[in-house]
C-alpha cells in the first residue's frame, strides 16, 4: 500500500511538471512556425491547467 502512495507521489512530483513543460514548449514551437492555431492554444491551456507559470500570492495585510 505504501508503494502505491510513493508511485502516486512520484507521478505528481515529476511526470506532471515535465508534461506541462513539454506541452508548453511544443505550443511555443508550433506558434513560431505556423502562428497561433487551435492545437497550439489547446496545448498552452493544457499546460496552464497542469501547472500555471506563476502562482498568485495572497496578501493578508
Amino acid at each position: 500500500m505504501i508503494q502505491k502512495r510513493i508511485a502516486q507521489w512520484a507521478v505528481m512530483a515529476v511526470a506532471v511538471p515535465l508534461a506541462a513543460t513539454g506541452a508548453r514548449r511544443l505550443s511555443h514551437a508550433l506558434e513560431a512556425r505556423r502562428g497561433p492555431t487551435g492545437v497550439s492554444r489547446l496545448l498552452a491551456k493544457g499546460a496552464d491547467l497542469l501547472r500555471p507559470q506563476r502562482a498568485r500570492r495572497r496578501r493578508f495585510w
